[in-house]
């Protein structure tokens, strides 16, 4: 302890947003503070969100040298901006053209202020030291870093429904299908797999030989595959496609990459549709168990999301990576046991399945085919890696957001 402030005042004048901080500061150090050799009281007023400099203060100095042990009352007057926004401002003893003594670790005066709608709302003056603000400050960081990917989309959900749309709907355009191209490109895909995989190369599920029963294994693995890769791949040059919106001040660039899950999964939704079809038709039912769907569907959205954000970030900035990442699917995909069983894959490879596509995989194959809910164990590891990736990859992505102008 080094410095001690004492009975500290603050006034706010509302017309022009001055405000004065009155306190008495004690002199705790061994040393006396002389004006005559540039002691001073300063101030600094930071961003109260980024932690960035705003103003660097004017300095008072104290009437007379404060010797060890003793007090001097002072006032320091400052305006807070009309910019809506959080500030900060520290108030500290400091020595011309030799330091801060609040960097150096000594208490300071903080003052908090808040604008908003063009009102000033002062919060009551404390002591404190960097220390403590800095924990502070990592402590809303981490809370800020949670809440506000889910609060950006609840926000801007109505812009997500309407670029969804446009996406689908734009897609294929002039095309003789239009719409009906959500359907068909998967079912196109689905039967192709069928045809090498379970015609040509004749595999066969376990316990059920048919090539119906490999059919229906095959698009139960296919059904989250089809919305991560969609995603996932379009991700790195989603940012670029939509240059004019990234340089709109107003729009929220972070549901770009949100708005190509959402597309992923209305396709994924049709595929569904399609697949409860089959099973109606070769089962003569629809399990139950289907009522577990969306257990799987919230981790595979934030675990799509995370990814998605983390690539549109990167790609902003690796033009390449839209090639790099279409490769790397396409390694995925065989390295889980989609359009083959476990029982085909190497043992030495076997622990490339413990993926969190393959988790997703076993999940829909156990409520759609096996009639039972999906097994605990890698369900809520699943849930703590999606929701790491989610909160990661957006964090990742509003990082890199202000450089992205520049960049384009």
């Amino acid at each position: 302890m080094s410095a001690a402030y004492l009975d500290p005042r603050v006034t706010l004048d509302a017309a022009t947003r001055e405000v004065r901080a009155e306190f008495s500061i004690r002199n705790d150090s061994a040393e006396t503070w002389r004006p005559s050799e540039g002691f001073r009281l300063g101030y600094h007023l930071f961003d109260g969100d980024t932690g960035t400099l705003i103003v660097d203060g004017a300095r008072v100095a104290p009437e007379r040298d404060v010797r060890p042990g003793e007090s001097a009352r002072l006032s320091v007057d400052f305006e807070v901006p009309q910019e809506h926004g959080r500030y900060q401002v520290l108030i500290s003893p400091m020595r011309e053209g030799v330091c801060w003594y609040y960097e150096k670790g000594w208490p300071f005066l903080l003052v908090e202020a808040e604008t908003r709608g063009g009102q000033v709302a002062l919060r009551q003056p404390r002591q404190t030291t960097s220390a403590d603000l800095r924990r502070r400050r990592e402590l809303r960081a981490v809370g800020r870093a949670v809440v506000y990917p889910f609060r950006t989309i609840w926000r801007n959900r109505s812009l997500i429904r309407v670029m969804v749309r446009r996406d689908i709907l734009g897609r294929y355009r002039g095309s003789f299908g239009g719409s009906f191209w959500t359907v068909i490109n998967p079912l196109l895909l689905i039967l192709t797999y069928f045809f090498v995989f379970g015609m040509v190369l004749g595999q066969e599920v376990p316990g059920d030989p048919s090539r119906f029963g490999f059919a229906l294994y095959l698009l139960a693995g296919m059904l989250p595959w089809l919305a991560f890769s969609e995603g996932a791949a379009r991700a790195p040059t989603v940012v670029l496609e939509h240059r004019n919106f990234v340089r709109k001040l107003v729009f929220a660039v972070e549901t770009l990459p949100f708005n190509l899950v959402v597309s992923g999964l209305v396709s994924e939704l049709f595929a569904v549709i399609l697949f409860c079809c089959f099973l109606l038709v070769s089962r003569h039912g629809i399990p139950l168990t289907l009522l577990w769907l969306p257990v799987l569907l919230v981790p595979q959205t934030m675990f799509t999301a995370g990814v998605s954000w983390f690539l549109a970030g990167l790609g902003a900035f690796v033009k390449d990576l839209g090639q790099i990442i279409g490769f790397l699917l396409t390694i995925w995909f065989f390295l889980t046991p989609i359009c083959y069983t476990e029982e085909k894959m190497h043992a030495t490879a076997a622990f490339l399945t413990r993926n969190p596509i393959y988790v997703l995989v076993r999940g829909y194959r156990s409520i759609l085919l096996e009639h039972h809910a999906p097994p605990f164990g890698p369900l809520w590891k699943l849930w703590l890696l999606s929701a790491i990736v989610f909160i990661l990859g957006h964090a990742w992505f509003y990082k890199l957001r202000k450089s992205f102008a520049d960049m384009i």
